[in-house]
Order: C-alpha cells, then sequence, then structure tokens
C-alpha cells in the first residue's frame, strides 16, 4: 500500500491534440511539442523518468529511462481548468460548462450589478493582460469593476486594489458565483485583482482567487480524507474543489512558491495524497504566447525534479501530468483541446513502463485509490499494477 502519493499538475502542458480537436478548433495544436520544436528545450530529468517515449512530446528518449509514462485522453466535454481538474479526481462531465463568446446576457449583468452597487466595464472575451490596458484608466476614474471572459467557462472580475479592496472583490466574486448558476453555471468565477498607476504599469497580483462549482460527484478527495488519509492541497487546488474532501490546504501563489509548499509537506509525516497545480505555465506563459518563457518553466521545474525524489520514501508514487493544453505557438491565447502526459516514478522502478493511450483522466485516481486500498475506480482503469509497487 502507498505511504505518500504526489500528484503534480504542470497546468496547461499537453502533448498533442485530443482525437476531437476539431470540434474545438484546436487541431494541430501541441503544447509541450511545439516548445521542444521552436526553442533548445532539453528536460533530462522528466526525459529520465519516461517524457521522451510519449508520442508527441517531440523529445529524445532516454534509453535508460526508469518510470512509467504515457498520455492521457479527456474523456469529459470541455478544455478548461476545472473540466481537466475534476477528470483527474475522478469526474467525468457529459457536457461543458458554458462558454461567453459574446459577453454574458442583460438578465446575468444587470443582476451582479445590482448585487454589488457598481457598475461595470468590459463584458466580452479578453486577454487578461490586454482588458487592463484598455479598461484599467477608466475603471480608477470610476470605479466601475472590469467584467471579462474567454474561450473558457469563466466569469473574470478585474479591479485595482486601491480602488476595490481585496476582500471587497472576494465578496463581489461570491456575489457572482450565487448568481452564475443553473444554465449560467460558469466552471470559475475569477478574481483578478491588480496594482500599478497607468496602463503602461498595471500589473495582476498574487491575490488571485478562484471560486468554482462545489464537485458535482464524489472525487478521490473525498474517498481518500472519508477513510482518514491526508488530502493535501498546493495552489488553486483548493478554489477547484471548494476545499471538499481536503484535509489541509496551502494557498501558494506561483511555481516557486508552490514546490516550496509541496517540500514543506514531504518534510511532515503524513499519509495520503499531496495534489499540487502549477499554475504559472499556463496563466504567465501559455496564455500570454511566451513561448520562450514556457520553456524556461518547464525547464525550471525539471531542474527541481530530483529534489522531490530525494525527500520521497520507499512506498511514495510521484505522479506528473497536466489539465489541457495552452499551445503558446497556436493561434489565439485560449486553452487548445489535448491529450496530456502521465508520468508515474518511485524509487524502486527499474526500467520504463508503457502505460500507453489511456480514455480517461479519471485513470490517475482509479489509480491513487487503488495504491490505497480504496474500492472506488469512478468508471476508470488503474493502472497501479503497471507500476510493480508493492
Amino acid at each position: 500500500m502507498l505511504n505518500k502519493a504526489i500528484l503534480i499538475v504542470l497546468d496547461s502542458a499537453g502533448v498533442g491534440h485530443a482525437p476531437d480537436a476539431a470540434a474545438y478548433g484546436d487541431e494541430g495544436a501541441n503544447t509541450i511539442g511545439h516548445i521542444a520544436e521552436n526553442t533548445h528545450l532539453d528536460l533530462p530529468n522528466m526525459r529520465a523518468i519516461g517524457l521522451g517515449h510519449i508520442p508527441g512530446a517531440n523529445l529524445p528518449a532516454d534509453k535508460n529511462a526508469a518510470g512509467a509514462f504515457g498520455r492521457l485522453t479527456e474523456a469529459s466535454s470541455g478544455k478548461d481548468t476545472t473540466t481537466g481538474h475534476w477528470e483527474i479526481a475522478g469526474i467525468k462531465l457529459e457536457s461543458a460548462f458554458p462558454t461567453y463568446p459574446d459577453g454574458f446576457p442583460k438578465e446575468v449583468m444587470d443582476a451582479f450589478e445590482q448585487a454589488i452597487g457598481r457598475g461595470t466595464l468590459g463584458n466580452k472575451p479578453a486577454s487578461g493582460t490586454a482588458i487592463l490596458q484598455e479598461l484599467g484608466e477608466e475603471h480608477i476614474k470610476t470605479g466601475k469593476v472590469i467584467v471579462y471572459t474567454s474561450a473558457d467557462s469563466v466569469f473574470q472580475i478585474a479591479a485595482h486594489e486601491e480602488i476595490v479592496p481585496v476582500e471587497e472583490l472576494y465578496d463581489m466574486c461570491r456575489k457572482a458565483r450565487a448568481i452564475l448558476q443553473g444554465k449560467h453555471a460558469v466552471g470559475r468565477v475569477i478574481a483578478r485583482p491588480f496594482v500599478g498607476t497607468c496602463a503602461a504599469d498595471f500589473k495582476r497580483t498574487g491575490n488571485r482567487h478562484d471560486f468554482s462549482l462545489e464537485p458535482i460527484a464524489p472525487t478521490m478527495l473525498d474517498a481518500l480524507s472519508k477513510a482518514g488519509f491526508d488530502s493535501l492541497a498546493v495552489g488553486k487546488i483548493e478554489d477547484i474543489f471548494c476545499m471538499r474532501g481536503i484535509t489541509d490546504s496551502v494557498h501558494s501563489a506561483g511555481n516557486p512558491a508552490c514546490l516550496d509548499s509541496l517540500m514543506q509537506y514531504m518534510q511532515k509525516d503524513f499519509k495520503g495524497l499531496c495534489f499540487v497545480n502549477l499554475v504559472d505555465f499556463d496563466m504567465t506563459f501559455g496564455h500570454r504566447r511566451d513561448v520562450e518563457g514556457y520553456a524556461q518553466c518547464l525547464r525550471d521545474f525539471d531542474a527541481f525534479l530530483p529534489r522531490i525524489q530525494q525527500a520521497m520514501g520507499e512506498n511514495d508514487l510521484l505522479l506528473i501530468t497536466a489539465d489541457h493544453g495552452c499551445d503558446p505557438t497556436y493561434k489565439g491565447t485560449d486553452h487548445t483541446r489535448e491529450r496530456v502526459p502521465i508520468l508515474a516514478w518511485h524509487k524502486g522502478m527499474k526500467k520504463a513502463v508503457d502505460l500507453g493511450t489511456r480514455d480517461s483522466y479519471a485513470d490517475i485516481a482509479a489509480t491513487i485509490c487503488e495504491g490505497f486500498g480504496l474500492e472506488e475506480r469512478f468508471g476508470a482503469n488503474s493502472f497501479y499494477s503497471e507500476l510493480e509497487l508493492n
């Protein structure tokens, strides 16, 4: 039986378009593969556990790799953060969360403005940095908050921290979350606080906070915590799951802080899961189409990986995956419908194990539950037996 499972989501690090990508306008997208083609990308530590063997990664295969590798195909409809993480944890969505390519309807905006006692600006799909340059100064002058969305199912509220204090912005998000139910039940309402004096220097802060829907079905987090195991969350995991099934959490912001929080948990004698989201790949580089920045972010994680491995015990399992794609070489700035990598490693691994192309992200939840002796499989297929863990 497992002692610890460390599950790390490299947010948006896809490895090639999914079979149904054309339906999403994403045929040909490949986040890691295209970054590898366009930069001098070498990830020796992830290649050493099998990344180069995954079709689409476009990295040299390490002939001496010792680890399990494969790729996961999303069974749920959609390509957003909530959908991907929920499926990793065992929930498959039959229909995608609603999106708003023409902005939110009048009944939603009227109800929101009435609830917060302020007017709004924007109400359209936009890049988070571009809309601050466009509307940030008007927001400061008028006090109206900026509302925008994207190709994903999100209702984002941007406000300057000196005009709308962060706690007030969070309260606005809670009010929006209460309104956005039923047919308008977007996956996430996101607080986007920023600072700066003018359009030239506006900058979003680390006080971002996501207000997700509560999971619509039990997840591996519920199963683990109910069975008495630790269920630890790092980064925005607590937001995505509304703290349900989570026994302890650190809401760190940015990859370095999240990795530091992971290492602090690793030093503790916990028994169960530590679930980590590394958001910078997506938020800082994918959406901003920063190919070299994304490549460096991958290099930085790869360089950190041995520290995680060294901190692991004999009955600990490391799993590395992603939740969707966000190919910075592709058209637009939105998520891309892609397969995602799965890498698995423990200290006893002596050879490369090909997990193949799998039908659902939920295979991760099934594997973790089997590793802790739980019965839940979420209609998915565990690969625990293939890992040769006692």
